[in-house]
């Protein structure tokens, strides 16, 4: 959780859940989830997995999973930027504004 604790700092229109971050528009909810490796033999600098799922809200008000893309960079400020130009080409709007 702590890289996702980080990334709430760069991307202002997030709430965080305790489990993740989501972003929820009019049409759109953006959930970002944290996955660490399980294989123990490995570097603790070794960075988080962040899978960043997006769902289209249905005309009955439902959200539906569309598709999700896991990122893993070690620099906080490139992983930022790579997930928010990620969302904003697939939900075709600016995820810093509210």
């Amino acid at each position: 959780m702590e890289t996702l604790e980080l990334l709430r700092d760069y991307l202002p229109t997030a709430v965080f859940t305790g489990n993740g971050l989501v972003f929820i528009s009019e049409d759109w909810r953006v959930e970002l989830t944290e996955h660490k490796d399980k294989d123990f033999s490995k570097s603790d600098a070794e960075p988080s997995t962040i899978r960043v799922k997006i769902f289209k809200k249905t005309i009955d008000g439902e959200y539906i999973g569309g598709h999700y893309e896991d990122f893993k960079l070690a620099t906080l400020g490139e992983l930022a930027e790579q997930i928010e130009k990620y969302v904003q080409a697939a939900i075709g709007r600016n995820i810093r504004e509210p």
